[in-house]
């Protein structure tokens, strides 16, 4: 008997070891999760059924604090102040500017690299007044926006996908700050945004709300989340707008939904705006 405890309580205990070894993997830094790739299994998505493949990647557990942004870029540009909030009034350009910076802090090879003296052609808006030149380097290991894809798959959860139409839970308290719950008490009946600046409804600290599937916080709501492609649908060809995805602390409930898509001049900047940052799995 005490031979069969011993030999239990040892490979307990390795059994232990190995999972919890193959979980740290998951995460290379405090803040960056290991998202395994594949099709879509996320039936509410846009692209389940469609054969669209995601390779491996890292992405943030969390949208980018001002904690963060003020450690790389030395200022803060958000509305609302508060190290654990979420970073916000950032364009575009802004978003990538912070990434170059970050990766060459930390010994990366950028993704980025921006031509300010340069315009980009492509770049057809007629509200954008910077139109930098942005290329990508698709092999470097430095940080990055996700694609409009990549969000959509982790917001879906990935191959761990419970089939939410938010992120997490079909239940947008609980995983989400949005116009009802952002601010001072729980908001009833129509959207109206003097309501909302009457109840003091702004951006929440973020990883309070439940995680998704992946371990990911705030995809639904908070901020919307800057991604790095080309805004493209039936009726707006490419180089007008960038996508933007998940809602924010302004939005109605079904633009926070994982399949629902938005877009923003690459320069325009709001309170409701923000990002997270992911890296190609090397």
């Amino acid at each position: 008997m005490k031979k069969g405890l011993f030999y239990f309580l040892v490979g307990f205990v390795m059994t232990f070891y190995s999972c919890n070894k193959k979980e740290t993997k998951r995460v290379i830094n405090d803040n960056l999760i290991f998202v395994k790739g594949g099709t879509f299994i996320n039936k509410q998505s846009n692209l389940y059924g469609k054969n669209a493949r995601i390779n491996d990647f890292y992405i943030a557990k969390s949208e980018v604090t001002q904690k963060q942004w003020m450690k790389i870029m030395g200022s803060n540009p958000s509305r609302f102040k508060g190290e654990s909030l979420p970073v916000e009034m950032v364009s575009w350009y802004d978003c990538v500017d912070f990434c170059i910076k970050k990766s060459i802090k930390e010994g990366l090879i950028p993704y980025y690299k921006i031509y300010k003296d340069s315009i980009d052609e492509f770049n057809k808006s007629e509200f954008d007044s910077i139109k930098w030149l942005v290329k990508k380097n698709p092999k470097a290991n430095g940080y990055r926006l996700p694609t409009e894809v990549e969000w959509e798959y982790v917001a879906g959860g990935g191959q761990l996908s419970k089939n939410y139409s938010y992120s997490g839970s079909d239940n947008i308290d609980e995983i989400a700050w949005y116009w009802r719950n952002s601010g001072n008490t729980i908001l009833k009946g129509q959207w109206d945004y003097s309501i909302l600046e009457k109840n003091q409804c702004r951006t929440r600290p973020i990883c309070i709300k439940n995680p998704n599937e992946l371990g990911l916080y705030d995809l639904t709501g908070n901020v919307r989340e800057w991604c790095d492609d080309w805004y493209e649908d039936e009726r707006t060809p490419r180089g007008y707008f960038r996508s933007q995805r998940g809602g924010g602390w302004i939005g109605l409930e079904i633009y926070a939904k994982n399949n629902d898509r938005d877009y923003f001049e690459a320069n325009g900047v709001g309170p409701d705006q923000g990002f997270r940052i992911c890296r190609n799995k090397s």
